[in-house]
């Protein structure tokens, strides 16, 4: 066995090497500290230190309780593994080896309300837990990820130094870490942030489609509008790799995106981000039509079926490709634009409910670099919120007023033109929806509550007299003057 240590010599410990836990590894040993690695699998911590970890001042354990006695105090450990019950079983382990003051830390992809039931539950042992989410995948681990720390704030002065030294960095050295709020706080925002990053590339996937099968571009012509795009208001990872992607072929020189079959995964954060939304009352809808699209992407041997059934075919769109080329990128922007500001609509709802007093510039500044869906724009959200704190819709915003306002032709033009041609874009058609419905001052609600009020007396408010005055009609009169109770999900 390589790189054991005397004891008290770690600064903090991971358990879990799988990629996300090598990389952070890495990066904090690049930072100057020294980290203790452990798996539950010894074959594995053995080829880490023998491999990547090799030279450096990595060391490694063998059992949890050598892992614990390698640990300065008060000793931090971060939980790199599986979400759910790999966490509880970890943590019910660690516990009779820890003390009062030691901190543990969960870096996966944890539901937030289980960072809300463990923060207590440690707090009641004298056990400072975080519930942190890490953004940025494999390279963003190991050279620089955002890194969104929530759950017990007397944890913070303690991880602080370890989690912003190896967190991400704007141009400005700003850094990509700060401590978001109590308890769940921290992985509410990561799943918000995953909400986003679902809506951002089933938006990007429905252009790449717009260009494909409705313009019909080749794959050097979409490669090159994509970078173009690059470098505009849409400069942003998941646009970059996309021209990255469609550059890429295979062995045949063929492009390599056409053998990939069209079933997209997914882990669950998206999922929650929509159950929460729902929860909260928040009309995320599309983050919710982005994860609804996975559904039905997953049903493939049925949709290729119902397309021979329907003889369903997407008709080319005539006119000049530059134009289109133009109108698209505005309907992008404007699209992406919205799934943003549902996103911050869903995390002040929250913070709100669970009293967080999240900073919604500060969060957008989390994801300004390091994360999946960072993205130039961020930046002016970040201003937005620092001009106005309590701006309840980003779109209202100066800036994002001025830009959907400008992209509102472009946008009802490919949105049309998707729904006379054949062409599924769930989420560009919802984001629009969702604008004309939210900018409507009279929905036709009203109707509803009507039908609501005739078949279950659910009662209704006048627009003649003061809001929170209820009133009943017996429409067809055979119902009589009861109503039903008042009450909202």
């Amino acid at each position: 066995m390589q790189n054991t240590s005397n004891p008290s010599c770690s600064d903090i410990a991971v358990i879990g090497l799988a990629v996300m836990g090598q990389n952070l590894i890495l990066n904090m040993a690049d930072h100057g500290f020294t980290v203790s690695a452990y798996n539950r699998t010894a074959a594995k911590t053995e080829q880490f230190l023998n491999g990547p970890a090799k030279g450096t001042s990595i060391v490694g354990a063998y059992s949890l309780p050598e892992l614990v006695a390698q640990l300065k105090q008060p000793r931090k450990i971060m939980l790199m593994v599986q979400a759910g019950r790999a966490v509880d079983e970890l943590i019910s382990q660690l516990l009779p080896l820890l003390q009062p003051g030691d901190i543990i830390i969960d870096g996966g992809n944890a539901n937030y309300p289980d960072s809300e039931r463990r923060t207590a539950e440690l707090a009641a042992q004298g056990i400072l837990f975080v519930g942190t989410g890490i953004s940025g995948g494999e390279e963003g681990a190991r050279h620089g990820p955002s890194v969104m720390p929530g759950g017990n704030p007397e944890a913070w002065p303690a991880v602080k130094p370890i989690l912003q030294a190896v967190a991400a960095k704007t141009a400005a050295g700003e850094v990509c870490c700060d401590w978001v709020g109590k308890n769940g706080a921290g992985h509410f925002v990561k799943m918000v942030h995953n909400g986003i990053e679902y809506g951002d590339m089933q938006l990007i996937g429905e252009a790449y489609q717009f260009m494909k099968d409705g313009l019909g571009m080749n794959y050097a012509e979409m490669q090159a509008a994509f970078a173009a795009w690059n470098q505009t208001e849409l400069d942003s990872y998941l646009i970059q790799i996309t021209a990255d992607i469609l550059g890429v072929n295979d062995a045949d020189g063929t492009p390599l995106v056409e053998k990939i079959l069209d079933r997209a995964g997914q882990k669950g954060t998206g999922k929650w981000t929509g159950i929460n939304a729902l929860d909260l009352g928040t009309p995320l809808t599309l983050i919710t039509e982005a994860v609804f699209a996975r559904c039905i992407s997953a049903l493939k041997e049925q949709r290729v079926q119902a397309e021979a059934a329907f003889g369903h075919r997407i008709e080319p769109i005539a006119g000049g490709c530059e134009e289109w080329l133009r109108a698209l990128r505005q309907a992008l922007l404007a699209s992406k634009i919205i799934s943003y500001a549902q996103g911050f609509m869903l995390m002040c709802q929250a913070s709100e409910h669970f009293g967080w007093d999240l900073d919604y510039g500060k969060t957008a500044l989390l994801w300004r670099e390091g994360c999946i869906i960072r993205s130039a724009f961020l930046g002016n959200i970040r201003d937005a919120y620092a001009a106005d704190p309590d701006l309840v819709f980003l779109g209202s915003d100066g800036y994002f007023k001025q830009l959907l306002q400008q992209a509102l032709p472009g946008w009802r033009k490919v949105a049309a033109a998707a729904v006379q041609h054949g062409l599924p874009m769930p989420c560009t058609v919802s984001a629009l929806s969702f604008l004309d419905s939210y900018t409507c001052g009279r929905l036709p609600a009203n109707l509803l509550q009507a039908q609501r009020d005739y078949f279950g007396a659910h009662t209704y408010e006048r627009t003649d007299r003061p809001a929170g005055e209820f009133f009943h009609t017996d429409w067809t009169g055979r119902g009589g003057d009861v109503s039903a109770g008042r009450y909202d999900v």
